[in-house]
């Protein structure tokens, strides 16, 4: 079943391509090894693909000219009657490219990270330090305040060495940084630094 869903979404994505203009009418496309290397699939899927745009009168394939493009309207209406099948395939391959750049992204963050520990003194002299992450609730205590607002420090022991907020990391914020639902600061301090932290920041509220 994997590899027939496979075929047919490649089938789908080539008849697309067509669509765009990127495979004009009468141009011929690449070779099935090469197209195979291009979906990362086998020889053999990509026959079963090409077979599906045969049958759809899209492409023609011959031993002589190899695979040319004979119908864009007929692509159109494959890839109308057939649009269903490209989540599956093509969301899968959406979420291992993000996979992968969310893995470069956590190693650069902790190589600033890293980094920052070690070029400050206030920071190196936290022995051990507990280095984690506190996450902005929507009933937060904080939301709206500026981090020199709040006292953080003063309340929580902890410093704060950087702050996510959605892709964007900005290392030690300064304390105009005004805090937002879903920010993950990212703070060093001793054992307690979590629970003081985390207390402070969702749990604890001032005095009506």
């Amino acid at each position: 079943m994997q590899e027939m869903a496979g075929y047919k979404s490649i089938a789908l994505d080539i008849a697309q391509r067509v669509v765009s203009g990127e495979f004009p009418v009468q141009s011929k496309i690449s070779g099935r090894s090469l197209l195979a290397s291009q979906y990362h699939v086998s020889p053999e899927t990509i026959r079963k693909a090409i077979g599906l745009l045969k049958d759809e009168n899209i492409v023609s394939v011959s031993q002589g000219k190899g695979i040319e493009i004979i119908s864009d309207q007929n692509a159109y209406d494959y890839i109308t009657r057939n649009n269903y099948l490209k989540s599956v395939y093509f969301l899968k391959q959406d979420l291992q490219q993000l996979l992968i750049q969310k893995k470069e992204i956590d190693s650069k963050f902790e190589v600033l990270i890293n980094a920052l520990i070690n070029a400050s003194d206030q920071l190196q002299n936290l022995k051990p330090y507990n280095l984690i992450e506190v996450k902005v609730s929507d009933h937060s205590q904080a939301l709206g305040k500026t981090i020199a607002n709040l006292q953080f420090w003063q309340n929580t022991g902890a410093t704060i060495v950087a702050l996510r907020r959605g892709t964007n990391v900005s290392i030690s914020p300064g304390p105009h940084v005004i805090l937002r639902e879903n920010d993950v600061l990212v703070v060093v301090g001793d054992g307690q630094v979590q629970e003081r932290t985390n207390h402070f920041i969702n749990v604890w509220r001032p005095e009506e």
